[in-house]
């Protein structure tokens, strides 16, 4: 596996938000995909959001606006969605299978006449028959933009071999294991919410909450939660796993209660199977329903 934080030589892309970042050149397999997420921000910039996001989704792609919605039917409903939005991946992570892939990064958007307003995305994709990376499902959440962009982070998949399930009922078997998991999570923090997050974090996870920059870092995600004095339950409701096997997400709803109320949210995260056979949450993303 190759891990790689990068701004050492300088080459090709400039970030669009005020402070200019060069970025080094990006290998070819997770490159694609950052390629095809920055496209997509191209087109909104030049053009608009609403031809952006149409470009990049199928019939089965989903939106979180914060609910979940199908983004095919939500486009052609013209929602009012922002005037302006730029974005640009500070994560990114493509599968072994080269089906399935990740990136997440700050953004930015306005609507003409109000305040410009900051927050965080995620995506999912899947690549499509002719290889286009397409969205299987979006959320975002927004925070107060205070920090700089972070240097990109990518997992650039290696060429080593994966067992090439044919069997549906086989492959539903494995995205039972990645539910299974994620239950197991959940029950753990109806304990014990340090725990559990002690438990099932990677220690580099990147953990998205409501107006809070992103939080890099297990120990970091535990200080948080702790000083906020939050609690988190969750209760998964589905799946998706790469036919490669070794990422996955799970998402559903969650109970998030703090010292001043008790909030609705959704929840997404990104899993990986790490090297000792366990499944680690790289990525989590919490929104208000």
């Amino acid at each position: 596996m190759k891990y790689n934080s990068i701004l050492t030589s300088i080459s090709l892309v400039c970030f669009t938000f005020p402070a200019q970042v060069l970025f080094a050149q990006l290998p070819d397999k997770v490159g694609g995909l950052i390629t095809a997420d920055r496209n997509a921000a191209a087109i909104s910039k030049t053009q608009s959001p609403h031809a952006a996001f149409s470009s990049i989704i199928d019939k089965q792609s989903v939106f979180y606006v914060p609910s979940a919605v199908n983004a095919f039917n939500y486009l052609n409903n013209r929602p009012n969605i922002p005037d302006v939005l730029n974005w640009d991946p500070n994560f990114a992570l493509v599968s072994k299978s080269l089906d399935w892939g990740v990136t997440s990064g700050k953004m930015e958007f306005q609507k003409v006449g109000a305040v410009k307003r900051n927050g965080q995305y995620l995506t999912v994709w899947k690549r499509g028959k002719k290889g286009d990376w397409k969205v299987e499902l979006r959320a975002e959440v927004e925070n107060f933009g205070k920090n700089q962009p972070k240097e990109i982070w990518y997992h650039e998949p290696d060429d080593s071999w994966y067992l090439k399930h044919r069997s549906k009922v086989r492959l539903q078997q494995r995205e039972d294991v990645v539910m299974s998991t994620d239950q197991l999570f959940s029950t753990v923090l109806k304990a014990n919410n340090e725990t559990a997050y002690s438990e099932f974090l990677a220690d580099d996870v990147r953990f998205y909450y409501p107006w809070q920059e992103e939080i890099s870092g297990k120990k970091n995600v535990l200080s948080f939660l702790k000083k906020q004095r939050i609690t988190i339950e969750t209760e998964p409701t589905d799946v998706g796993r790469a036919y490669s096997g070794e990422f996955a997400y799970s998402l559903g709803t969650a109970t998030v209660a703090s010292k001043e109320k008790e909030v609705k949210f959704n929840y997404i995260r990104i899993w990986q199977l790490k090297d000792d056979y366990q499944w680690r949450v790289v990525l989590e993303m919490l929104f208000e329903r």
